[in-house]
């Protein structure tokens, strides 16, 4: 529910400012609240006239004076395109905050749109930005309801005026650093193209240090190249690096069939890891560095994805040795069974193949 300053500032501007044709009240209100931990909160409340009027929808019902809730459940999808396109939430900068999951929700003659924003990667102030009525009708309004540091405070917005800047300190060091820490595991533990070439180069590695090596290698091989080009020094579309991620999961699997050594896989490793860099650097792109702290965001997402990295390596390696002594005939002298390399080689190099004709045809 609006308080009541806001909806009591809303009914004297509704007053003042009604159109002369019915049912077009020209007004929404929205209540805007940041939180310490840099989390923004909004809820926008608008009169179903005007929603019919912006969007091309028919939830408003004149003769009840109401909406239909299952016709704002119809329209919901295209509710959400238009306020999408018309509120924003950034940084100073124009650096966009992480947006949750949004509703849209029937109340009595209106609707409202409730949402979150992370801007924990946002350095500064925090601004909030509504076109939602003004970009159709320069004389309608938005009443705002600011909340932040136990304090609320209103502003209205127009054609003319339509941002609302949030001051907040920048999030502590280790926060930022925290964030980019699980976003770096995350995303290695959800990217399945990463996964299937550790596995793939580690499938014939028996001994420690031929895996060291390899690890090593990877590791600073796509460090370089996540550096580069998240600093944007170097710059590779992802049109040209999806396809070449599958190529080298590809290339790692059926290299299983022909050659057993190990001791000088790093090689390639260290050759394909560049590539990898550059599919890392994408996934930190689509979140972005913080201003004020880049260099410690970006080494706390490179420790993240080595983390991951190591943990997948220790996964699979124990389980390889596993089956080794299990189907071993002499189990105090287990070898790795060709058998189960070739196999899982020839599923790795299915998903590659696949990976491969679907991004280049994406592309």
């Amino acid at each position: 529910m609006m308080r009541p300053r806001l909806a009591l500032l809303g009914m004297i501007l509704l007053g003042i400012g009604m159109p002369a044709w019915a049912h077009q009240v020209n007004l929404s209100t929205a209540r805007v609240a940041l939180t310490a931990a840099r989390a923004v909160t909004i809820e926008v409340a608008l009169k179903g006239s005007d929603v019919d009027r912006l969007v091309g929808t028919k939830v408003y019902d004149a003769k009840q004076d109401a909406v239909d809730p299952a016709a704002v459940e119809m329209a919901a999808a295209s509710i959400l395109t238009y306020l999408r396109s018309h509120l924003a939430v950034t940084g100073a900068d124009g650096t966009a905050c992480s947006a949750g999951t949004a509703a849209i929700l029937a109340d009595g003659d209106g609707i409202i749109y409730r949402n979150s924003f992370d801007c924990a990667a946002v350095a500064g102030d925090i601004v909030y930005r509504s076109t939602v009525l003004t970009e159709r009708d320069p004389t309608a309004r938005q009443v705002v309801l600011v909340a932040q540091n136990g304090t609320e405070a209103q502003a209205l917005l127009d054609s003319g005026n339509t941002t609302v800047t949030l001051s907040a300190p920048a999030p502590p060091l280790w926060s930022t650093m925290q964030r980019y820490l699980l976003t770096g595991i995350e995303h290695i533990f959800l990217g399945y193209d990463h996964i299937a070439f550790l596995i793939a180069v580690v499938l014939w590695a028996r001994r420690f240090i031929p895996i060291i090596k390899i690890v090593t290698a990877f590791t600073i091989a796509h460090s370089l190249t996540l550096s580069l080009a998240a600093l944007d020094v170097l710059v590779i579309p992802n049109r040209i690096v999806e396809p070449a991620i599958a190529a080298s999961i590809l290339f790692v699997a059926v290299e299983n069939f022909f050659s057993r050594d190990i001791d000088k896989r790093w090689r390639v490793t260290f050759l394909f890891g560049l590539i990898h860099g550059f599919g890392f650097a994408g996934a930190l792109q689509e979140i972005g560095l913080p201003p004020n702290a880049v260099v410690p965001a970006l080494a706390a997402f490179n420790i993240g994805v080595e983390i991951g990295q190591v943990a997948i390596v220790s996964i699979v390696l124990p389980l390889l040795g596993l089956v080794d002594r299990l189907f071993a005939a002499d189990r105090t002298k287990p070898v790795r069974a060709a058998r189960l390399v070739y196999a899982v080689s020839a599923a790795i190099s299915l998903l590659g193949g696949y990976w491969l004709l679907t991004r280049v045809f994406e592309a």
